[in-house]
């Protein structure tokens, strides 16, 4: 080897594995650890690897580190060496054993991908790594496109990785328990309201987008999904941003959906239960048409009043409805009054655009109370945020009608 470096200038670094490191008493391991660097002649600018294997992990992980930690401090050329660190996983702590090991002191890791390896496998590199970008320490590897690295392991190896495998499997960054996706939807509002330029949502120790994963998995729907999950998808999936106080109600009709197919709901099954409860709700009152007109007087002191003009169907017949207000919500309800439709009080609604450009529209949530005092919601969806206010008091009328 000698003759091979002298002749092609070659840059050889030797490494040398105490094999049974872990199993040995540490002084014997420091003892021929420094007759091995002798004899391969280290020094500063010619290091060689002292390779520490926790080999069928025989200690526990904080064992181990303490085990490299006094190697660290009794080897006698320590400015000759590099501490490396090969732990394995046959206890399920090979992760936690790197992690202390690094802490002792050691400099370098072996690892493989996913922990693939002899037995249970070495330390899952990728675990590892994304741990210590998760506290700031910057592990110079790249798995912004954790898929991708996924692909080519598991085409490579012909395994599989576990849907729970940290950071990676397919199930990492989704939540099924309600309390879960409650916390996760108020976390990423917050940012998104405070603009936080540091990540700090509950349950997601990390940005799914710094591996390559999205948010709209991030919560799935099944029958253990609580109240705020149904409303987070019909959020980042589809622009719908329901009022808390629609959340119980709509979660509870998802609910009742998962529990009828016993499984798992995709967000395009949640939008359709979505349009089905408030969008698709024509009886027992069909508004078929209307419109609003302001009538604008000169001088008049405060706001104009506004006229509703419609055609209301029930009971089979067309009614024609008309009543000036002092705003379009106020003259649709008392044309509803010409017709018997009454006591019911309105409580509130909100508003948001759902598309922009010129055939935005905008959609208007509506809560009032029923006659009897029950709550009752409705959806409407117009160009005319006025009329969308409109169509969702007719839509929470009818809801309350069939409830």
């Amino acid at each position: 080897t000698e003759k091979e470096i002298a002749e092609t200038g070659m840059n050889i670094r030797y490494e040398y594995s105490p094999e049974s490191f872990s199993g040995t008493e540490v002084e014997n391991s420091v003892r021929i650890c420094d007759e091995v660097l002798e004899a391969l002649g280290a020094a500063p600018e010619k290091k060689v690897i002292l390779n520490l294997p926790d080999t069928v992990e025989m200690c526990t992980p904080n064992t181990f580190a303490d085990q490299v930690e006094y190697c660290i401090r009794n080897i006698k050329k320590r400015d000759c060496a590099v501490i490396s660190v090969h732990p394995h996983n046959d206890r399920g702590t090979g992760v936690a054993a790197t992690e202390l090991s690094l802490l002792a002191g050691a400099e370098r890791v072996e690892g493989t991908l996913f922990g693939n390896g002899e037995r249970t496998g070495n330390v899952d590199i990728v675990t590892l790594a994304m741990n210590m970008y998760s506290q700031g320490v910057d592990p110079k590897l790249n798995f912004s496109d954790i898929h991708h690295v996924r692909d080519i392991y598991e085409h490579c190896t012909g395994m599989k990785v576990p849907p729970r495998q940290p950071y990676a499997g397919d199930l990492v960054f989704t939540a099924f328990s309600g309390s879960h996706q409650d916390a996760i939807k108020k976390g990423v509002d917050y940012m998104h309201t405070h603009q936080r330029p540091y990540w700090e949502v509950p349950y997601l120790p990390i940005d799914p987008a710094d591996v390559g994963r999205e948010y709209e998995p991030v919560i799935r729907i099944n029958s253990q999904s609580g109240k705020g999950g149904a409303a987070f998808v019909m959020q980042q999936s589809f622009g719908f941003n329901m009022p808390k106080a629609m959340h119980p109600e709509f979660g509870a009709v998802v609910k009742q959906a998962c529990d009828k197919a016993g499984r798992e709901l995709m967000p395009k099954e949640i939008y359709s239960l979505f349009n089905k409860e408030y969008l698709e709700v024509n009886s027992p009152y069909n508004l078929k048409s209307y419109k609003l007109h302001e009538e604008n007087e000169e001088g008049a002191a405060g706001s104009n009043p506004v006229q509703f003009e419609g055609n209301l169907c029930f009971q089979h017949e067309d009614h024609p409805i008309r009543a000036v207000g002092n705003g379009p919500i106020d003259a649709f309800f008392r044309a509803l009054e010409q017709v018997g439709v009454q006591n019911y009080k309105f409580v509130t609604y909100q508003e948001h655009a759902i598309s922009r450009g010129a055939d935005s529209k905008a959609v208007s949530y509506i809560h009032l109370k029923d006659p009897n005092g029950k709550d009752a919601f409705g959806i409407g969806i117009d160009s005319n945020i006025s009329l969308a206010s409109i169509k969702g008091i007719i839509c929470a009328i009818n809801r309350s009608k069939r409830a």
